[in-house]
């Protein structure tokens, strides 16, 4: 696959506004008196967890569904921890295609039952996402099938992005946004978007230090291949495809990085629902645990705190 450069994502993420805004919500952006005044910070929540699915990826999934031609009708097979899964599903019973989608061995029971309830048929194999992925991979090139990847897309990207378009509208000058990090996908697509049209923005892209594949990745300055234990922000949990287009754009597009322990996440997750009443699923609150590690430098700026999802996995 051709690495896109930011502008290429940029063209990607203006495709997918017009091509999936009639299908998916305009999701909040709620201002949180609590962590400003613990932070000196004019924090804001981005609610995409409250978004069709329970999370962002509906964005992705919808952007490069609708982007395939009448014409052709080939299944599509996608591989998935569970909430591009949920996606997946969505965007094939929106357009009446046929798919099916792989998964790792372990995935959180919750988002099973909500996969059977949605109909998509699905496999599990292998322990880890890249496993999956390899696997749908495999089967799409072998069959002929259309493989819809979680973040490894211009198309998924470009929809994904379309978070960042949101946030502009609803917070033009906005200075800092966290993002929880896995494959890559939204924090390329939101970064790409908002770096053009407000440069200074810094991009903070967080993850569990039980799974920091992108971070040390990054820091190494190649793909790298390491052990992830199990983490409440089983959504990011994972390794990166070989030639993963994500890595290049987070090397270029996002300015820090933060690793959180799982009983950060835990923590995050509780305040979440103590302060705000809001249920998340623990990729959510990585952001949030994130920007709690250290706010100084946030001190009187204007700070998103992205709620990626809210599929809990036991729930």
């Amino acid at each position: 696959m051709r690495q896109p450069t930011p502008a290429g994502i940029r063209r990607e993420v203006e495709a997918a506004e017009q091509r999936i805004r009639p299908h998916v919500r305009t999701t909040a952006l709620e201002p949180s008196a609590p962590l400003s005044g613990q932070s000196g910070a004019r924090v804001f929540l981005k609610l995409e967890h409250q978004q069709l699915t329970g999370s962002f990826k509906v964005r992705g999934a919808l952007s490069k569904v609708l982007s395939l031609t009448d014409r052709d009708r080939r299944e599509v097979v996608a591989a998935s921890t569970g909430n591009h899964a949920l996606a997946v599903a969505h965007a094939l019973s929106l357009t009446g295609r046929q798919g099916t989608v792989y998964l790792p061995g372990e995935v959180a029971a919750g988002k099973l039952e909500a996969l059977r309830r949605a109909g998509v048929p699905f496999r599990q194999f292998g322990r880890d996402p890249v496993d999956a992925e390899r696997r749908a991979r495999r089967e799409a090139e072998e069959e002929g099938k259309i493989y819809l990847s979680p973040y490894n897309d211009p198309q998924v990207i470009g929809g994904q992005g379309t978070v960042g378009v949101e946030i502009l509208r609803q917070l033009p000058e906005v200075d800092a946004v966290f993002v929880a990090v896995g494959g890559g996908g939204l924090i390329s697509g939101i970064a790409a978007w908002l770096k053009q049209h407000r440069p200074a923005v810094r991009i903070v892209g967080c993850l569990p230090e039980n799974s920091p594949v992108m971070f040390e990745s990054v820091r190494a300055g190649r793909i790298v291949d390491i052990p992830c234990r199990p983490t409440l922000s089983d959504a990011t949990a994972g390794g990166l495809e070989a030639g993963a287009i994500t890595f290049e754009l987070c090397r270029a597009l996002v300015d820090d990085y933060r690793l959180v322990s799982e009983e950060e996440i835990a923590s995050a997750m509780r305040l979440l629902q103590r302060d705000h009443g809001l249920r998340v699923e623990g990729a959510a609150a990585v952001a949030v645990a994130a920007f709690l590690q250290d706010p100084a430098p946030d001190r009187d700026q204007n700070v998103v705190l992205l709620l990626c999802g809210g599929n809990v996995g036991s729930g």
